[in-house]
């Protein structure tokens, strides 16, 4: 633990507390009292809730599903930084030992037009589900399995295909980004099948209809500050939205319509 030998240390809160979309919001401040430097962050957040259910308060809204790192849904802007303090890693997997006592941490939801709160922590990342719907299908023969030999694809485009896929659409590229860009998460999907033989019949149609689609959401433009890759807790590179780019300028000159 940096800079404390203690097992449990004391923290202060503030909570953004919102009721919903309409409501202005405010920060709340929470003392928590001796807690254990082996908690993650969001068993911290579980042990605030009891105490504030036990007073009879509203307990804050967060998200939160597989607490192993995988489905992205902790998405807590904490100390100015998209899942706190450490890189790579998501909320989940932040634990208590990473703050010294007597800190104060300070907890937002993601801050972007494209998502937006529905209660406290807890934002409406419903746009990326329909850029994923706009990316449409791909061609696969579905009767059996080919040999794997059959469908040669070099070593390094796997890799880096493999790479993309890694994105768990938490959206803390969207949270970092000073424009609220969702373009390394999109470049992220477009990518990992764009390098695959099984994604290429559908490229251009699917890029060229996810990019509108990120567009229509209200997502801001990419400005190369790189943001996005430093906080993504899967370290998704701007290589993708580099790969992104070509893939829509071909797009954009092979349209018939």
């Amino acid at each position: 633990m940096a800079g404390n030998s203690s097992k449990t240390i004391n923290v202060t809160l503030q909570v953004w507390r919102q009721k919903n979309a309409s409501d202005p919001g405010r920060f709340e401040t929470y003392e928590m009292k001796n807690i254990s430097t082996d908690m993650s962050f969001l068993e911290m957040f579980d042990v605030l809730n009891e105490k504030l259910i036990s007073e009879g308060k509203e307990p804050v809204a967060f998200d939160h599903d597989c607490r192993e790192g995988i489905c992205g849904m902790c998405s807590m802007y904490i100390n100015g930084r998209p899942h706190g303090p450490k890189q790579g890693i998501t909320t989940c997997q932040l634990h208590m030992r990473s703050f010294n006592d007597g800190d104060t941490i300070v907890v937002e939801p993601w801050r972007s037009k494209a998502f937006p709160v529905i209660k406290d922590l807890v934002v409406n990342r419903s746009a990326f589900d329909r850029i994923i719907a706009a990316g449409g299908f791909i061609s696969v023969n579905t009767g059996n399995a080919q040999d794997a030999n059959c469908i040669p694809i070099p070593k390094d485009d796997a890799d880096k295909a493999f790479a993309a896929a890694a994105c768990i659409g938490c959206g803390a590229c969207v949270a970092a980004c000073k424009n609220g860009s969702a373009m390394l998460f999109v470049s992220a999907k477009v990518s990992q099948l764009a390098l695959l033989p099984q994604g290429r019949p559908e490229a251009r149609k699917r890029v060229w209809n996810m990019v509108q689609q990120m567009d229509a959401e209200g997502f801001g433009n990419c400005t190369n500050t790189g943001a996005c890759e430093a906080e993504c807790p899967k370290s998704i590179s701007l290589e993708n939205i580099a790969r992104m780019n070509r893939e829509y300028i071909c797009s954009a000159l092979t349209r018939e319509d």
